[in-house]
């Protein structure tokens, strides 16, 4: 019972911490452009793990090291850099609603990666969460300009996820989270460091219009939303498994929403809609699951 309550604790604070994150980057995204966003954001959360590096990087196997780094890039590198440019273009809560393909995405993963076995049943939950999806794109509801394409991005961004998650399920599972944590994100932050450097990012803060705000905002991403929710993303799939870990996509979207509508941005029936039909294919596929 202890242990269940602890998994819906880590399941809840992941929810909200991952949740804030696409307001988050849309605040970025005022000063910075998005690879510098992105950028600042692993930046920031390697340093925020940096104290627990030099322990965990001698506790680690020279063989796990590349898929540890593969994990990282695959889980919190590429997927920074993908919702940073869709969201140039959509909204923050659109971006969260879209997120919530994850699990669908996880399962995919595992049966395409790792020969995971598939229900038919699971088959039609994944047919209705991209039912959702398409009727979210061909209604043109995932964005009120032109530029409705950059929805595919978060797409990539969650296909890039469900690949981490078994990853870590299948050969990561054993290591401890904050090991994974830090060891992955000091080397997506050594590798996105050089962006900020060459793309006239610190020059922007000797001037007195310095984008403070933006800066806060990238700083809180990259701690919060990528640091400390790294960690417990690791630990979540030890403890509890791979689906369950999934499982935080339904949260996230209700919480992007909620920032999306405190930030005043255009959320139409269609969108709730089609998130509803998303998360519905969600459920099916978790109860096909544990059946």
């Amino acid at each position: 019972m202890n242990n269940r309550l602890a998994h819906w604790g880590v399941f809840l604070l992941l929810s909200l911490t991952w949740g804030s994150s696409f307001i988050l980057m849309k605040i970025g995204l005022e000063a910075f452009t998005p690879y510098q966003v992105a950028s600042l954001r692993l930046v920031a959360a390697g340093i925020a793990l940096l104290p627990f590096f030099p322990t965990a990087i001698r506790q680690i196997p020279a063989n796990k090291l590349p898929v540890i780094l593969l994990s990282g890039i695959l889980g919190n590198g590429l997927p920074a850099f993908l919702f940073c440019l869709a969201e140039t273009e959509i909204d923050s809560s659109l971006a969260g609603i879209l997120n919530s393909l994850t699990p669908l995405m996880a399962l995919l993963a595992g049966f395409f990666l790792f020969r995971e076995p598939i229900r038919k049943a699971q088959l039609t939950g994944i047919a209705v969460g991209l039912a959702g999806v398409v009727v979210l794109f061909s209604s043109k509801g995932i964005d009120t300009n032109s530029h409705w394409y950059y929805g595919f991005l978060v797409v990539l961004a969650t296909i890039s996820y469900g690949i981490n998650i078994s990853l870590v399920h299948h050969h990561l599972k054993g290591f401890p989270s904050l090991q994974l944590g830090s060891v992955a994100m000091f080397f997506c932050g050594l590798l996105s460091f050089p962006v900020l450097l060459f793309s006239n990012f610190f020059p922007q803060f000797t001037t007195e219009t310095a984008p403070w705000r933006s800066l806060s905002a990238g700083l809180v991403l990259g701690v919060m939303g990528t640091g400390v929710a790294a960690v417990l993303f690791y630990l979540l799939i030890k403890r509890a498994g791979s689906m369950f870990a999934s499982l935080v996509a339904y949260a996230l979207p209700v919480v992007a929403i909620g920032w999306g509508l405190l930030a005043n941005e255009p959320i139409t029936w269609m969108q709730v809609l089609c998130m509803g039909v998303i998360l519905l294919g969600v459920y099916l596929v978790n109860r096909a699951r544990q059946a």
